[in-house]
């Protein structure tokens, strides 16, 4: 999808111009349970190194690893989930990777009404009854970000 169209001129962003429907419940589903991972950008890893008052080196060695040439956050102990959860809950929260904040915000999950339909069988915040309506132009500067991450995150890798 092309980001840098105006709201309402493409046919993706028309499905959800109303806005769509999200509040993290703080189930930590989306921090557990699969076997992907979270992608650090340059300005992830100083914002986590930051908050415990780590060198970035030192915070890389300790909660990273290299994965198809990327930096990822190591999982939790005997887990598939994130190192920092605890108890469903970010431990890290204000420091989270982009991929975090963005998340559910992101190209794969808003292309069409069944991506986002997908996304919310593993999130229940997604359409969630309780769940502000967070309005198209929103979602789009969300995807913004996540792609811009994206792309840092691509510029970074060994070729």
């Amino acid at each position: 999808m092309d980001l840098s169209e105006r709201p309402g001129e493409s046919a993706v962003e028309r499905w959800f111009d109303g806005g769509l429907k999200f509040k993290c419940t703080g189930c930590g589903k989306c921090c557990t349970g699969s076997s992907g991972s979270v992608y650090l950008s340059q300005n992830d890893l100083e914002r986590l190194a930051q908050l415990f008052r780590l060198p970035v080196g030192s915070f890389a060695r300790k909660y990273t690893r290299v994965s198809k040439g990327r930096r990822v956050l190591i999982d939790g102990p005997d887990s598939h989930g994130c190192v920092f959860l605890a108890d469903k809950i970010c431990s890290v929260y204000e420091a989270r990777p982009t991929q975090c904040r963005t998340y559910p915000f992101w190209l794969t999950n808003i292309r069409d009404p069944e991506a986002w339909q997908e996304a919310a069988r593993t999130c229940e915040g997604i359409d969630h009854p309780g769940a502000p309506i967070v309005s198209a132009s929103e979602v789009l500067a969300q995807c913004r970000v996540d792609e811009e991450n994206e792309v840092s995150l691509e510029r970074r890798r060994p070729a």
